[in-house]
């Protein structure tokens, strides 16, 4: 026998003669399974719950590293960061179709919490959780708590959070059985069966309820408050904001639209409130505050939801980009700015949209302009691309001002465009060099031919119905009165004297001090402060204060610049615009100093004695026409005007307001520079879900529209 077999007969003796195993211990193959089975669970990686989302869309573990994990670092990945929970509909069928028994009862169980709660911060996105109450038991009403101090930088607030001081009337959840389509109207259904999310319902995960009564559709304010706010909006902030619109979306439909969709509603009111707060000192900020984080919060959760109301999520984006802007750090709270551009866009709105499309986008798109002037920034939307009709037919009709005064601002802002991308530097080639000399000389044709062709076509409802000098003025103004009948005539007039302004400014192959230059500069810069001067309609005074600085630059004369103060300060007061930086800004243009204004003071004092011992009647421009005759900073001119109706700034030197921040000029407005969802860094980052594509026609401010002008 080899000793192969001796082995291998041993072995198998071995097994015959192997001890039995003792009761209840495991077997010896057992202890094998079981070993083997313990090293594959530890060979298997350990999920990672606080990984990076960019890992888990590519099924890779995440090192968890921060701020970039390793993964993403080498593959040169945006590594993104936050919760993203997934939640399955539950389908419940038709109580139509199945009839209810004596015992029929639906409860919904909630685990939403319990899921969260595996991820790092994600239980503290939850409110408290519901208690339960007994039928025979009183139930406890919490005492109004304070409402939350102002912050120094306001930061978009999270989405879940019940701020301070929430009213009974603005619950987190409102009208809508599926409160994941915030702002969606309630005729707006899906389909006949009931899709219920169960991420809705805030409740314990341990507790079952049952589901509220929905609450009864509003059809007015029915608080104090409210009604003030809302008054001060229509009123004060929605006649500005619908300067160019012809069915008055802002003032006049959205605040009956927004009485059953809870975000929109926040956002007029935070305006209103706002603009109380700057006008009235009685009034705090905190209230406008409240509305402005609840609205952005139902914006935020309204984002996160593919089949929410696009068209009332653009609208609210809109407004409380207004309230931004209104706040007096209006640079350091620009949360919806971009935002708002990106779900213009996302909605398809442009020049050629109607309703509230067209309301939004040319609100939006005028606001950019404005900062595009006073910045000499690029306009971040190439006009081009607006689908603005360039059509020049003289109009001799009535009526139709908004399309001509559209036309006009496509015009300015081509105008804006043309003076940010001026050349800083010549080129080394001679040639070149005039080449370039060339072309923008022709480019700043084009722009004058089309301001002219507008001035020739418009209506006559566009042209001035009142006109009166300098001297026949009652306030004794150094400016022309000029009075426009309709508000979007004097928007119109401002946006193209500003481009006539400017042109002259700019002309590539001809200095702005030349006869013909100078002269047509300075006629349009009388026509401006003209109107902004004499105009009592406030609805105009967003773009009446930003032409109204860009003329005021050109101004030699102290007693027309004392003027334009003034004129700024009574803005102010009124419409409780943060202005205060404008005034420094154009002192240090005109070059002021404590010492020119005290002489000034004193050679219009001078002046004054002398005309009234000699009964001479004060020389005023008498043409408008011809400015560059009266424009004059001699001291001979200073002794032959009167003082009458001027107030002069006093000589006291007071600590100037802190200016707005310096920007590069010449660049692309960079507020909106990323203001489109199809890039990288768009607005609302861990927000934003993509939508169901809706269409506007149908929607429900659509029909108020048309019900209302029908």
């Amino acid at each position: 026998m080899s000793k192969l077999e001796e082995q291998t007969s041993k072995l198998e003796i071995s097994d015959d003669v192997r001890p039995p195993t003792p009761k209840g211990a495991p077997s010896p193959a057992d202890t094998t399974t079981t070993t083997a089975s313990t090293e594959k669970a530890a060979a298997k990686p350990k999920r990672v719950r606080t990984g990076c989302l960019t890992c888990r869309e590519r099924h890779l573990k995440c090192d968890e590293a921060l701020p970039i994990c390793l993964n993403c670092k080498k593959s040169n990945r945006d590594c993104k960061r936050g919760m993203k929970l997934n939640f399955i509909d539950t389908k419940v069928e038709d109580t139509q179709i199945v009839p209810p028994g004596a015992e029929w009862k639906i409860e919904f169980q909630d685990e939403s919490r319990e899921i969260a709660s595996d991820y790092k911060g994600g239980e503290s996105r939850y409110p408290a959780e519901a208690m339960d109450v007994r039928p025979d038991e009183p139930v406890p009403v919490p005492q109004q708590s304070p409402a939350a101090p102002i912050p120094q930088h306001q930061k978009l607030p999270p989405m879940n959070a019940v701020p301070p001081g929430l009213p009974a009337q603005y619950p987190q959840s409102t009208r809508t059985n599926d409160q994941t389509n915030i702002g969606q109207p309630a005729h707006h259904g899906h389909n006949a069966t009931n899709s219920i999310s169960s991420s809705v319902y805030a409740a314990s995960e341990h507790s079952r309820i049952s589901p509220e009564p929905l609450p009864e559709t509003r059809t007015s304010l029915t608080t104090a408050e409210e009604v003030l706010f809302m008054q001060v909006f229509v009123e004060e902030v929605g006649v500005w904001m619908d300067s160019m619109d012809r069915f008055k979306h802002f003032s006049r439909i959205l605040p009956f639209f927004s009485l059953n969709e809870p975000m929109l509603c926040n956002a007029l009111l935070a305006c209103g409130a706002r603009h109380l707060s700057l006008v009235n000192p009685a009034f705090h900020e905190d209230r406008a505050t409240h509305h402005y984080d609840t609205a952005t919060r139902a914006l935020l959760k309204s984002l996160q939801n593919p089949n929410r109301d696009t068209i009332v999520c653009a609208t609210a984006a809109v407004v409380l980009n207004v309230y931004e802007i209104m706040t007096e750090r209006a640079l350091q709270r620009m949360n919806h700015i971009a935002g708002a551009r990106a779900l213009i866009k996302e909605c398809g709105w442009n020049a050629r949209s109607q309703g509230i499309g067209l309301a939004c986008f040319w609100l939006n798109v005028g606001m950019e302009l404005l900062s595009c002037l006073h910045f000499n920034w690029q306009v971040a939307w190439n006009p081009d691309e607006w689908g603005v009709d360039l059509t020049m037919q003289r109009d001799n009709g009535a009526g139709n001002e908004e399309a001509w005064t559209y036309k006009m601002v496509y015009i300015t802002a081509k105008v804006a465009n043309f003076r940010a991308s001026i050349p800083r530097f010549q080129e080394p080639n001679p040639t070149v060099q005039a080449m370039r000399i060339q072309r923008r000389v022709e480019e700043w044709n084009t722009y004058k031919k089309l301001c002219d062709n507008w001035l020739e076509c418009i209506p006559l409802t566009m042209h001035p119905l009142g006109y009166l000098s300098p001297q026949q003025t009652a306030t004794k103004s150094q400016f022309p009165e000029i009075w426009y009948v309709k508000r979007v005539s004097i928007t119109a007039r401002l946006f193209y004297h500003t481009a006539m302004c400017l042109l002259p400014q700019m002309h590539p192959g001809m200095p702005a001090d030349s006869g013909d230059m100078y002269t047509m500069k300075m006629h349009h810069v009388y026509q401006i402060c003209g109107i902004v001067a004499h105009v009592k309609d406030r609805g105009v005074a967003s773009i009446a204060i930003r032409t109204l600085a860009i003329a005021a630059e050109c101004l030699t004369e102290f007693k027309q610049q004392a003027e334009i103060l003034t004129i700024l300060e009574k803005i102010r007061k009124e419409t409780g615009w943060r202005i205060d930086f404008i005034g420094p800004e154009l002192k240090q243009k005109w070059g002021w100093t404590d010492e020119y204004v005290y002489s000034q003071q004193r050679r219009a004092s001078t002046s004054s004695i002398f005309s009234g011992m000699m009964q001479s009647p004060p020389a005023y421009h008498t043409s408008y026409e011809t400015p560059a005759t009266s424009i004059n900073s001699s001291p001979q001119s200073a002794h032959r005007e009167s003082t009458a109706g001027i107030a002069l700034p006093p000589v006291v030197a007071t600590a100037p307001p802190a200016a707005m921040p310096k920007f590069p000029s010449g660049i692309v407005n960079p507020m909106f520079r990323n203001a489109d969802f199809s890039g990288p860094q768009h607005p609302y980052q861990n927000e934003y879900v993509p939508p169901i594509q809706r269409h506007n026609e149908g929607h429900a401010i659509y029909s108020m529209v048309h019900a209302h002008w029908r």
